[in-house]
């Protein structure tokens, strides 16, 4: 079986300060391609910024849109630390679960999402895998900022709302997020074999799940999911037949769902998602039916928009998201992603229906996610320990 991402030995990139750092620029045009473009064809260079250092392998950075300009940085041994506006890190973390979070394999605590309120309600919603249980499970659960503290989460407040057993410590997927309509998504992998559970609409594993957490105990159904009413489906799924969805987002301007789905021995994809789409795994991995060399029925299966072959030192695919911050109009609605083992940083852009990727920057880094801060500016995260804004600036041949 491939090794997944957290298989292996991070590879630190050097760490150049918090000052504005270039790495190698693979060539960068904004406004071309499907951009979105609002200032022509200049053309931009791909340019690192650190702001924080010293994480404990950090997986996911976010923000909580709450006008606090606050970066909220996960670690995958159960920590959630603080990037202050000034840069500082906090010495104490707002969030710790490492008494009952797994951290091993590509388990532990995985992401977390702020409500669409939470400047007022103060509601956060977690992954995390633990065998508190007796049992390996995958667990959505909700917490409350402490009333007396905006930067510490009150861990008596914890309330379950999702709880998968789980196979293995791989394939365990882990990224909740809201999206545009207010519902919350979350992202379950296949439970770590190849026998997958992934076509079976009876259980939540290899699947992309929506659910409204205003409503219902623990939570309500979305009347229209695609699935509500179908007899022996889940009503939280959204779409199924994924290996790994390991990070994905939601593209607030279109709606539009990107996933990265990690692979098995060839390829990687990435997915456009439609509401009750089957996205083929373990019948297909990426556009070729599974096993290699077998053939298969690919009635009703949905192909990736783009895949790549494990020719090289590549290995997993990061999801990222499309840019929509203010920093750089050319660059608006270009979706980038990145490969974990490689460090390249991708772009992906449609033509007339068709999407093509352009590799943007080599870097030393291992990319487990990337993120966004509330001015919709993108972050890329290192398992090594760094957390580094992405920045454009005009090439010095441009």
């Amino acid at each position: 079986m491939k090794r997944g991402p957290w298989d292996f030995v991070p590879r630190r990139w050097p760490v150049l300060g918090l000052a504005a750092a270039a790495l190698v620029v693979l060539g960068v045009t904004g406004g071309c391609g499907g951009g979105g473009g609002g200032d022509g064809p200049e053309r931009l260079q791909l340019v690192l910024t650190q702001v924080g250092e010293g994480f404990d392998r950090p997986n996911y950075v976010t923000s909580a849109n709450d006008g606090t300009r606050r970066l909220f940085v996960v670690e995958q041994g159960g920590t959630i630390r603080i990037i202050d506006p000034s840069g500082q890190v906090l010495s104490e973390p707002f969030l710790d679960l490492s008494d009952i979070v797994v951290n091993t394999g590509e388990a532990g605590l995985l992401s977390v999402a702020f409500h669409p309120d939470y400047g007022d309600n103060g509601r956060l919603f977690v992954y995390f895998v633990s065998d508190r249980s007796g049992s390996l499970r995958s667990y959505v659960a909700e917490f409350h900022v402490s009333a007396g503290n905006a930067n510490r989460v009150d861990p008596a407040t914890e309330r379950v709302l999702i709880e998968v057993e789980q196979g293995a410590t791989n394939h365990n997927a882990g990224l909740v997020t809201f999206g545009p309509d207010g519902y919350l998504w979350c992202s379950l992998g296949d439970g770590g074999t190849v026998a997958s559970d992934a076509q079976d609409l009876g259980n939540l594993l290899g699947a992309l799940l929506r659910i409204d957490v205003d409503r219902g105990d623990p939570y309500g159904i979305p009347g229209d999911n695609p699935l509500v009413g179908r007899a022996g489906a889940r009503e939280e799924i959204f779409a199924y037949g994924f290996r790994n969805p390991w990070r994905y987002s939601i593209d607030h301007p279109t709606g539009r769902v990107f996933v990265g789905d990690v692979g098995q021995n060839q390829w990687e994809e990435i997915d456009l998602v439609e509401a009750g789409g089957n996205y083929g795994w373990p019948i297909m991995e990426g556009p070729d039916c599974f096993p290699p060399g077998s053939s298969c029925d690919t009635t009703g299966l949905e192909l990736p928009i783009y895949e790549y072959s494990h020719d090289g030192d590549v290995c997993a695919v990061t999801g990222g998201y499309v840019y929509r911050g203010d920093r750089h109009p050319s660059l608006r609605g270009v979706y980038f992603f990145a490969d974990y083992c490689s460090g390249v940083i991708y772009r992906l852009t449609e033509d007339d229906g068709q999407w093509q990727a352009q590799a943007e920057l080599e870097t030393d880094l291992q990319i487990p996610s990337f993120g966004t801060d509330e001015d919709g500016e993108m972050y890329v995260v290192d398992i090594g320990g760094g957390v580094y804004r992405m920045d454009f600036e005009p090439a010095e041949n441009g």
